[in-house]
């Protein structure tokens, strides 16, 4: 026999949480691409929010059986008195399909509104980040034990109400009940059966008659006077905690803010850090966060000051990479830490400076990293930056991604190009 068990607890909007569920995991695909399309009009700070998106209404329909008609039908429209059967209907004066309403009609004549769904924040981040991931994060050692998680393990005599185990509390006591009253039970049946005796031989009047009614009536009390549950039956469930490890992760966001990256780059490398950031915290517990700024000095900043901060200056970018380097080799010893970087820049940089940053790439970086993305915003043709860094690419290595961002509706796109799960 199948037993199915539906769960009709409603949310604190009164609507069924698992209807909501259904009808995310049903039209995901019109969700997801509504939920880029609006990403790409929002604020840096308003990332982390939820969304209300419109759903067409051809997409929500559902297929239906109905009965046919069947047969032959002559249909009779009352108050017809301008046409007969074969007649042709002129064309309505202007066109038709144009009431009164404001905006177009539809060419077949029916249409629906779109349907407004609100997301919560959490179910927005879900379904902007879905099918991402960090590549590689299985570091070959595991560190920092800091974590524990709470398993069961028997009972014990005492604890919290709420920890109080129903079941094994009841038989307990039944068991308890069972024993302490077992000898009276088996005083009262040989009593019983010694009365039967005497009252099948008419001795009903019998002064032991009345004795063994006495000691039964007194059993039955002792019986009765045992607890229906002691303090002594109650168990409670018991849990106790165990250590889990878990991985560490650093992720470095270098950001150039040189005088060639106008406000607009600078807004766009903005964004894709954002949504960085917030893909990290929000996927990995144990994650570290390193910003650095730079044009020609490169200096570890804060959250804050790496997303508002208006500094600006030449372009050196070879000084990020090599305090990425000097910051690994403090803070982050590689044999412990799952090492991951993410560059952004217009590309313009110093023409001899460029080797040096494929060298301290490929030389220093790349063999601590797990993965290093880069990305280059510009609409024109690629810099001396990006030819050097195309060397590394079409290396051995496994752990460096390139990608271009021209317009701010690239940034999604290539987010998730960098970051998909790989196999």
């Amino acid at each position: 026999m199948t037993v199915r068990i539906v769960d009709r607890r409603f949310d604190s909007k009164h609507k069924s949480s698992v209807n909501r569920s259904r009808f995310i995991q049903r039209f995901k695909g019109q969700i997801r691409k509504a939920v880029s399309d609006a990403v790409n009009k929002r604020g840096l700070r308003d990332l982390d929010n939820g969304e209300k998106i419109g759903i067409p209404g051809k997409d929500i329909g559902e297929p239906q059986f109905e009965h046919g008609q069947g047969g032959v039908w002559e249909t009779v429209r009352p108050g017809n008195d301008r046409f007969l059967r074969g007649d042709q209907v002129e064309r309505p004066q202007g066109g038709g399909g144009k009431g009164s309403g404001k905006g177009q009609a539809s060419q077949d004549g029916e249409g629906l509104d779109e349907f407004v769904f609100t997301l919560t924040r959490d179910e927005f981040l879900d379904i902007f980040f879905d099918e991402l991931a960090l590549p590689n994060l299985v570091k070959q050692q595991l560190a920092r034990i800091d974590q524990y998680r709470r398993v069961r393990a028997g009972y014990v005599q005492t604890g919290m109400p709420t920890n109080i185990n129903m079941g094994r509390t009841m038989r307990g006591a039944a068991g308890r009940r069972i024993a302490v009253g077992g000898p009276y039970a088996a005083q009262i049946r040989a009593l019983e059966a010694e009365l039967k005796t005497l009252l099948d031989a008419g001795q009903a009047d019998d002064p032991r008659a009345e004795q063994i009614r006495r000691d039964i009536a007194k059993l039955r009390a002792k019986i009765e006077a045992v607890p229906f549950v002691d303090t002594f039956d109650l168990r409670y469930n018991n849990r106790v905690r165990i250590p889990q490890p878990t991985t560490q992760a650093v992720m470095f966001c270098l950001l150039d803010v040189s005088g060639s990256m106008d406000e607009g780059r600078k807004n766009i490398a903005k964004r894709f850090f954002m949504l960085l950031y917030l893909f990290l915290t929000r996927n990995y517990e144990r994650i570290d966060v390193v910003f650095i700024r730079h044009h020609t000095v490169a200096s570890e900043v804060d959250e804050d000051d790496f997303f508002t901060s208006r500094e600006s200056g030449g372009t050196v970018v070879s000084s990020a990479l090599k305090l990425m380097h000097d910051i690994i080799t403090a803070r982050y010893p590689s044999n412990a830490w799952n090492i991951y970087g993410a560059q952004a820049s217009d590309g313009d940089n110093w023409h001899d400076d460029s080797p040096k940053c494929k060298a301290l790439l490929e030389e220093h970086l790349l063999p601590l990293c797990q993965f290093f993305a880069y990305i280059e915003i510009t609409d024109g043709p690629p810099q001396n930056l990006w030819e050097e860094y195309e060397r590394i690419q079409s290396g051995p290595r496994g752990n460096f991604a390139m990608q271009r961002i021209a317009t701010v509706a690239d940034i999604y796109p290539v987010f998730r190009e960098l970051f998909k799960k790989r196999a």
